[in-house]
């Protein structure tokens, strides 16, 4: 079964994720799910101030600049990972280099709707 691993963080620790230690920390992570056999894929992502939020309402596009919701935490990045059940994926959350000082959403995925696999050159 596959679950994403949403990472939600502070504007504080995300100003650290350079940190040789967080990165060391991530990295070791990252080769632990992939020795594993459970990686699906993620990323880290860019902070919501460099976010763009697109909608449609009647019809038309809107889009704005920057995060949509002001919160204190945000979502800093993600993972999907294919274990066999929700206590597996639990138990690598628990693993996450975050998970001492932000929280880690584990969520099932409902299965895809979009294709999977490699992208085609557009024609």
């Amino acid at each position: 079964m596959k679950y994403a691993l949403l990472v939600h963080q502070s504007q504080e620790h995300f100003d650290r994720r350079n940190d040789a230690a967080a990165v060391a920390a991530g990295k070791a992570y990252g080769e632990a799910l992939q020795a594993a056999g459970i990686f699906i894929g993620g990323a880290g992502l860019d902070s919501p101030q460099n976010a763009t939020t697109v909608s449609v309402r009647d019809g038309k596009r809107q889009v704005h600049d920057g995060p949509y919701a002001e919160t204190k935490e945000f979502l800093a990045g993600f993972g999907i990972i294919d274990v066999p059940n929700l206590d597996a994926a639990l138990e690598w959350a628990a693993r996450h280099p975050a998970a001492g000082f932000a929280s880690i959403e584990v969520r099932p995925l409902l299965g895809s709707h979009f294709m999977v696999g490699t992208s085609k050159p557009p024609k």
